[in-house]
């Protein structure tokens, strides 16, 4: 069995997401024991987004089942994409014809591999989901979508300060608004080299929350 960690890593010094890590006590100084702390925001590095994060009332981490984020993923191979690419329902359906209603939808864009994640130019040049590609996915009913890119738009409208009406944040709008749940920025997915895998994005157990950091993971059956 290959497990394959497709979660970035929480680290201090991200220029948007703002990480602050202390510890109790020193073995220098002949305490028994250390502790670290860790405050950051639930919706920065590798997430999952609960409907209420765009829903008023909607549900929240406490009542996300797990059988949507763990299980069969179908992987969507879009690595040959572009910066500021809009990506078509067309291209979706070329590339997910496989996707069963059900299944987690795992897309494969490579893109950590053409911006580095630690830069503004890893949202402000990312490709992006058209209304329509949302909507074809939808149609698939699955479990949840997980994102290698930054998969609307107007994620860099944000970067200026700009919120953008909520129908054009069209995957959250469309998706996540009809419990679709939402999996964000994974990296190293070309490590996933098949059609399908099986996928484990388990979140924090952070009751009522609208979101939470996850460890992703996809696990791959060795050939015997």
């Amino acid at each position: 069995m290959q497990i394959i960690d497709l979660s970035m890593p929480i680290e201090e010094g991200h220029f948007r997401w703002p990480v602050s890590r202390g510890k109790k006590g020193d073995f220098s100084t002949g305490d028994l024991f250390e502790v670290s702390s860790l405050t950051t925001t639930c919706h920065g590095f590798t997430h999952i987004d609960a409907p209420c994060h765009m829903v008023p009332g909607g549900a929240t981490m406490s009542d996300l089942d797990l059988t949507k984020v763990v299980g069969k993923a179908c992987v969507i191979d879009i690595s040959d994409v572009s910066p500021n690419e809009e990506i078509t329902a067309n291209r979706i359906a070329t590339a997910a014809d496989h996707l069963q209603s059900g299944e987690i939808a795992l897309f494969r864009s490579c893109w950590d591999e053409q911006r580095d994640w630690l830069t503004q130019s890893y949202w402000r040049d990312a490709p992006y989901l058209s209304a329509q590609a949302c909507h074809w996915l939808l149609n698939r009913r699955p479990s949840a979508i997980a994102f290698d890119f930054p998969q609307d738009w107007t994620i860099r409208r944000l970067l200026d300060g700009e919120v953008r009406p909520i129908e054009e944040h069209v995957s959250h709008h469309i998706l996540l608004r009809n419990n679709i749940i939402l999996i964000e920025y994974l990296r190293g997915v070309r490590q996933i080299t098949t059609t399908t895998t099986t996928l484990c994005a388990l979140p924090i157990n952070l009751p009522h929350a609208d979101g939470a950091p996850a460890r992703v993971v996809a696990i791959q059956q060795n050939d015997v």
